[in-house]
Parts: structure tokens; C-alpha cells; sequence
């Protein structure tokens, strides 16, 4: 087994995204990047953690790729917007790919680099070698699989994803 942690917006959405994948074993939504040590949601929805809304992706490279989930996370997410995903602002919602290792480092900016020659639009995805990552609430775990729901829906109104 081997992991890949990525930040795309509210991690809701984004666990939801992997877990879908062929070959991904499990997922743990947290925080990492920043410099609070064992931060709250609540601190890191202050924006003054510096941490980002996290996936971190358990996956067999037997089955699946860190170039496929690298995939998977270029098309579930907005990587031309700082500090945003929908109507979710601040620098916890961040486009990031923390790699593990050297391999996973160059796979990274080289995805990063292909994506930027499909766009017209400036790439800001932060690719910062995997520091820390502290597990979320016991809420936030699979929430979105909790209440049967699939997805985010990007296009609710703000007061829909306040209160989270």
C-alpha cells in the first residue's frame, strides 16, 4: 500500500472523489501545511493555521497509479483559483499536492505541467512536500457518504456551506 494527500477545496468532496477509484483502499479527511500542531476545523476555518482541507488517499499501486489519482484530482477541482473551490473561500481551500517522496514530487510537476499546457488560465496548485497531517473530526470522515449523497454541489448558495 502507499499514500498521496491532496488539498482541493472542502474535503467533503474531494474524499468522495477518491473513494470512487478502483484501487483505493481508504481516505482520511484532515488538515496539513500549515503550523498548528493537532488543529481544530474550527482554527482552520480561521485561515490562520495556514493548514489546507486535506485528503489523504491509502491506495495499492498494483491497481492504481499516483498518476491516475494526480487524474482524479486535476478533474475534480478548479486549479486556476486561489484560495477557492465554488463558493468555499480562504486558504484552507487551496489547490495542493503534498507529495510523500521524490517520485511522487516529479510525477506531481510533471502533471502539473501538462495541465498548464490544456489551460489558458494560470495554474496556482501548490505542490509542498507532505508535512504532518492531522485527521479531522470524526464528523467529517466520509460525511458525504454518511447522508447518501455523492458529491458536492458546487452551486449552492454560500449560507448552504456555512455551519459545516
Amino acid at each position: 500500500m502507499s499514500s498521496a494527500t491532496f488539498a482541493a477545496g472542502c474535503f467533503w468532496g474531494v474524499e468522495a472523489a477518491f473513494r470512487q477509484v478502483p484501487g483505493v483502499t481508504g481516505t482520511t479527511v484532515g488538515y496539513t501545511g500549515g503550523t498548528v500542531v493537532d488543529p481544530t476545523y474550527k482554527q482552520v476555518c480561521t485561515g490562520r493555521t495556514g493548514h489546507a482541507e486535506a485528503v489523504q488517499v491509502e491506495f495499492d499501486p498494483a491497481r492504481v497509479s499516483y498518476d491516475e489519482l494526480l487524474n482524479v484530482f486535476w478533474e475534480n477541482h478548479d486549479p486556476t483559483t486561489v484560495n477557492r473551490q465554488g463558493w468555499d473561500i480562504g486558504s484552507q481551500y487551496r489547490s495542493a499536492i503534498f507529495p510523500i517522496d521524490a517520485e511522487q514530487q516529479a510525477a506531481a510537476a510533471a502533471s502539473r505541467a501538462a495541465r498548464q499546457q490544456q489551460t489558458r488560465k494560470k495554474i496556482v496548485t501548490e505542490i509542498t512536500p507532505a508535512s504532518s497531517f492531522y485527521r479531522a473530526e470524526d464528523y467529517h470522515q466520509q460525511y458525504l457518504e454518511k447522508r447518501g449523497e455523492a458529491s458536492c454541489h458546487i452551486g449552492l448558495a454560500p449560507q448552504a456551506s456555512e455551519g459545516r
